[in-house]
């Protein structure tokens, strides 16, 4: 429990890492942005519509905070494609968002290789793209050592912690799902053995019939992944489905409110 809650507090924190670090120039990205993401054009940079939020050097490779957000007056925005242009597997997740998060302040951790921009390429209601992004000073998150023992992750695989705060009108959900997520770079501290890839791929969070969001998702989502996100509450309870790329499925409803 306490592991779980200092992890949701480095999230908490995110917005105090706020570094002057841009966009860096990406021959990688070029090649990305047509071959991958599917998009001829660049798209423009405008944090009046998305910002992303990340440390200009990490502090732990493995475990880097990600935070977007929108101004209050922003247009909603469907669907983000999250990009760390020099990861193995670069698109680290997708997600679409329901109304109820608009506009968006959304935050989680994710792995980061080598040094790399990091960005954001959301869609609007209208189809036009926008991109946000910072240059992440990290190396070795994808093959950096799982945090616990193979019995303990057979113990605890698939456990689920929800927690709120109220800020405003709005309230603050934090979602926290035990999961090694292993990147299959990693080598088993015992054995010295590679250890298969095994993540959770598929992730989809309503309120009653409310959709929240949903992920799809790769290698780089880190170990024990943490959400923390903003909506509008509708006083429904709160419905996680998980699954991962072993066939696992998890399912866990949580009351509206809960510490």
């Amino acid at each position: 429990m306490k592991l779980w809650l200092t992890l949701g507090a480095v999230l908490l924190a995110a917005p105090a890492l706020a570094q002057d670090n841009p966009l860096q120039p990406s021959p990688t990205w070029d090649d990305l942005r047509v071959s991958v993401i599917g998009l001829d054009n660049e798209p423009p940079v405008d944090p009046g519509v998305l910002d992303l939020d990340a440390p200009m050097r990490a502090h732990e490779a493995a475990i880097v905070p990600i935070h977007l957000t929108q101004p209050a007056d922003a247009p909603a925005v469907e669907a983000l494609t999250l990009v760390i242009d020099e990861n193995p597997a670069p698109v680290a997740a997708e997600y679409t968002f329901g109304d109820s998060l608009m506009p968006l302040d959304f935050e989680v951790r994710v792995r980061v290789d080598s040094y790399s921009d990091v960005r954001a390429i959301a869609t609007q209601a209208d189809g036009a793209t926008v991109m946000a992004g910072r240059f992440v000073k990290a190396a070795g998150g994808c093959s950096a050592p799982a945090g616990k023992d193979m019995a303990a992750v057979e113990s605890t695989m698939g456990q689920m912690r929800w927690r709120t705060a109220q800020d405003g009108d709005r309230t603050i959900g934090t979602l926290m799902i035990r999961h090694p997520n292993f990147s299959g770079l990693q080598r088993d501290q015992v054995t010295l053995l590679n250890i298969p890839a095994h993540f959770i791929d598929r992730l989809e969070v309503r309120q009653g019939d409310d959709l929240l969001f949903t992920m799809a998702a790769g290698i780089s989502v880190s170990e024990d992944p943490v959400f923390r996100f903003a909506y509008d509450p509708n006083g429904q309870p709160v419905h996680v489905h998980v699954e991962d790329t072993e066939g696992n499925v998890w399912d866990q409803t949580f009351t509206a409110v809960s510490g």
